[in-house]
């Protein structure tokens, strides 16, 4: 609900501060006096791009400021989407520099002007003769039969279902895709995977295989090497072995003569024991080498297997190899599983499309149910409108596709006229019916759903008095359970509202400026008789006033 607007420094208007009750307001003012004014400032607040022509001094910033009361509107969901902070009375501010620059605040906290237009649609609705496109958009439409219908929980559930529908079929398509360019790679990749496998890779056999490779390849000239080692360890006559044990008895010799020699000779026998241990071990070499040309081709052949696959994955060590390995046998196995993950995502799919036809059923049937209701009502507030011979035809037409609200094709159709064709809305009524079968559905919506606050805006232009009172009789009962306004010029209208403001203007120093103003009853009384008389105010005109009043 609006509670307080302010504007400052926008076209004809200096500065105006001006609250507001719930109920019926009413808004009238001559032609010009600025009451178009007072509505492009609100537009700006509800996210309307600004426009530097707007400002009364092009030296000043304007502002425009209005206060709402969103306690009943259950918005703290939408606040957390657009990361606004939260607050029952909420102020939202605009602000157009002489720079041409426009700011928004919501709460103080700046925001971006589509976060601006997304609160502003739930917080007022202006709506005049010329603004009844929304009447003829099909998402409108279902919300009103909807509204009857109450099938708002009944689409929570299948928009959820629908999400986890459209997230499934993403997953699917996803799968295919990655199933048709797998199918391209799967031969190529065994191919790459059955030589990784053959190749018997182990982390740390290159340096193995290499050292192998240097023995079985040089074992001849090691052989030699080590009878070379041999003789000069075990030569009878001069091996080191044989002087090293004549070293070792004439030293225990001098050791029984004198304790000094005692730690030598166990030095040189401790010598002669590790010497003679490697001779052992030098001959267990000779025993044990052998050559084996078998054997130095496997190796070699295992090595150049490791290198070609190095150079072809391009990388340096085994490690990287079996890397390579691990990950094609991913790939290969998933192409391989690929049909069973597509079968069951399919599957998957089947079980939501089940719940999603037994809800959108719940749906239909619920439309079905509240349409008849909708069109005997909507036939007999256009009745009362001056429209006794408006019909509707209204037909739900089940689609192949899940739509975002269920379905169902909707086919609303009106006829003006007896006899008449029917047709869409929009080629089928004029202006002024717009007007009237909008203010009937307005109606009718505010008995079943919490609706922003409304702003009529002359829709009772070229409206027979009679018919004006039922229009205000309408919107007085509308304002029993939202806040309405209507700018009007007819008395009729105007004698209905709980709160009456006029929008003039002023000569002040050579300056026209507009103001709005709240009436008591006794300026009421004055302007509902101008308005059905004119500015000579008589008798009759200001008795006709106090009754319509009264």
């Amino acid at each position: 609900m609006l509670t307080g607007l302010s504007i400052k420094n926008y076209a004809l208007i200096d500065q105006l501060q001006v609250n507001f009750n719930d109920g019926f307001t009413i808004i009238t003012g001559e032609t010009g006096a600025g009451k178009s004014i007072l509505l492009g400032g609100l537009s700006l607040i509800l996210g309307k791009r600004a426009d530097l022509s707007s400002l009364r001094d092009t030296e000043k910033k304007c502002i425009i400021e209005a206060t709402f009361d969103i306690s009943n509107y259950n918005l703290k969901s939408l606040f957390i989407a657009e990361d606004l902070d939260y607050e029952a009375q909420t102020i939202i501010r605009r602000e157009i520099l002489p720079s041409g620059k426009s700011r928004a605040f919501v709460n103080d906290s700046p925001v971006k002007l589509n976060s601006l237009q997304l609160l502003g649609e739930k917080l007022i609705d202006i709506h005049s003769q010329h603004e009844t496109l929304q009447l003829t958009d099909d998402n409108f439409q279902f919300q009103v039969i909807d509204a009857l219908a109450e099938t708002s929980e009944n689409l929570v559930t299948y928009k959820e279902y629908l999400k986890t529908y459209k997230s499934l079929q993403k997953e699917l398509k996803q799968l295919q895709q990655f199933q048709a360019e797998a199918i391209k790679e799967h031969d190529y990749n065994s191919f790459l995977l059955n030589e990784l496998v053959s190749a018997n890779l182990k982390p740390d056999e290159l340096a193995e295989l290499e050292e192998e490779f240097e023995v079985l390849s040089n074992v001849e000239s090691i052989q030699e090497k080590l009878e070379s080692v041999n003789q000069l360890l075990s030569e009878e006559q001069i091996g080191v072995l044989t002087n090293l044990r004549e070293v070792k008895n004439t030293m225990q010799k001098l050791a029984l003569i004198s304790a000094n020699y005692k730690d030598l000779s166990e030095r040189v026998n401790s010598a002669l024991i590790e010497l003679d241990d490697v001779a052992t071990e030098v001959e267990g070499f000779q025993t044990e080498l052998d050559v084996n040309p078998k054997r130095l081709e496997e190796v070699e052949g295992k090595l150049s297997a490791i290198n070609n696959l190095m150079q072809k994955h391009i990388v340096q060590t085994i490690p990287e190899l079996i890397e390579i390995r691990e990950q094609l046998a991913q790939k290969v196995e998933a192409t391989e599983n690929v049909d069973k993950d597509i079968l069951n995502k399919e599957k998957e799919i089947k079980a939501v499309v089940k719940q999603l036809d037994s809800e959108a059923a719940i749906i239909t049937k619920k439309r079905n149910e509240a349409i008849p209701k909708l069109i005997t009502q909507l036939e007999d507030i256009l009745s009362q409108l001056g429209m006794p011979n408006a019909q509707f035809k209204i037909t739900l037409n089940k689609s192949e596709i899940f739509l975002f609200n269920g379905k169902d094709e909707l086919d609303f159709l009106f006829s003006a006229n007896k006899g008449g064709q029917f047709n869409m809305l929009k080629k089928a009524a004029s202006g002024g019916e717009l007007s009237r079968i909008m203010l009937a559905i307005k109606s009718i919506l505010s008995k079943y759903i919490k609706l922003p606050s409304i702003i009529f805006d002359e829709i009772d232009t070229g409206v027979s008095g009679e018919i004006s009172n039922k229009m205000a009789e309408i919107m007085s009962q509308m304002s029993q359970k939202m806040q309405v306004f209507s700018i009007t010029h007819l008395p009729q209208i105007a004698a209905k509202g709980n709160t009456h403001f006029k929008v003039y203007k002023q000569d002040i120093d050579n300056v026209t400026t507009s103001n709005l103003v709240k009436l008591e009853y006794d300026e009421r009384v004055v302007e509902l008789a101008q308005m059905l008389g004119g500015a000579a105010l008589s008798e009759s005109a200001i008795a006709h006033a106090k009754q319509l009043l009264n």
